[in-house]
């Protein structure tokens, strides 16, 4: 596999590449690559041996970890700035990329923003970039990257979700529903790519140590109650699932014994269980 040794731009789009040539070898596309699990993972698989290509919105946190990953594991890694949340950012992603000449082996879809409050009261805009960045550019990135991974018949793809998916959640509704789709979705195109030598799996971590839940307003939320797990953990339960084929990947005793529990419980008795468990602890 190789590369253009000059970055290049497309539709206003930079593709940073912070190494003169691409090492050969594995090469995994993680998104959110900036903070939290993306993070965790992108060390993770840089410890590994895998070229980076690193996504995320700020330009200058994806240098710095650029610097240090090739710095400590001596990888190569191409900065692609993006904003998830814009439409069209993954076509520009995936042409960055393209144009590089650079094969992804492991399409890492981690990015992903929520917001907490009633729907009826939560900001509009934030609700759409929500669905853009948490369903839409994770069905379109995978949609371009999976073809050229089932005609070469090798490839793997693991898109992160949340324990959320598999109840309703009030006061997080739509991030609650939009972690159900990429359940789903995954699912399914596992099932789809099956015997075709690529693997879909989905990775469902509980309460994480990161910056999600300062981003959604919710540090008074009762969830954050709750036993939370390292972002390192939860990657280096990912990893090891995807490399193993597993279709749902779900860190933590606790949380398997939560996902369990919720595949018998009625939705409304759910609903009920997750407003009570998520509802500010001064209202609501």
């Amino acid at each position: 596999m190789g590369a253009k040794r000059k970055s290049v731009t497309r539709k206003g789009v930079p593709a940073r590449q912070s190494r003169p040539a691409w090492k050969p070898g594995l090469t995994a596309l993680v998104t959110g690559a900036s903070g939290g699990i993306g993070y965790a993972l992108s060390r993770f698989l840089a410890e590994k041996g895998f070229n980076l290509i690193l996504v995320a919105r700020s330009v200058s946190k994806l240098d710095e970890l650029s610097s240090d990953l090739r710095r400590l594991f001596d990888i190569s890694v191409l900065v692609v700035p993006g904003d998830l949340a814009m439409f069209g950012a993954a076509e520009k992603v995936y042409q960055s990329v393209t144009a590089e000449g650079i094969t992804v082996d492991l399409l890492v879809n981690n990015a992903g923003i929520g917001t907490f409050g009633p729907f009826s009261e939560t900001e509009i805009n934030e609700e759409l970039a929500m669905i853009q960045v948490n369903v839409t550019s994770l069905a379109h990135l995978t949609k371009l990257f999976l073809p050229s991974m089932v005609k070469r018949r090798a490839g793997r793809i693991l898109n992160v979700a949340s324990t959320a998916a598999f109840q309703p959640g009030p006061l997080m509704a739509n991030y609650y529903a939009t972690k159900s789709y990429v359940v789903s979705l995954s699912a399914a195109l596992a099932e789809e790519v099956r015997n075709t030598g690529v693997t879909v799996s989905v990775l469902c971590p509980g309460p994480t140590h990161t910056e999600f839940h300062k981003r959604a307003r919710m540090e008074d939320s009762g969830l954050m109650k709750l036993s939370f797990m390292s972002s390192e953990e939860v990657a280096r339960i990912g990893y090891e699932g995807v490399m193993n084929g597993k279709r749902i990947i779900v860190p933590g005793m606790l949380n398997k014994l939560g996902v369990a529990a919720s595949k018998f419980a009625p939705l409304t008795f759910s609903a009920s269980v997750v407003r009570k468990i998520q509802r500010r602890r001064r209202s609501i």
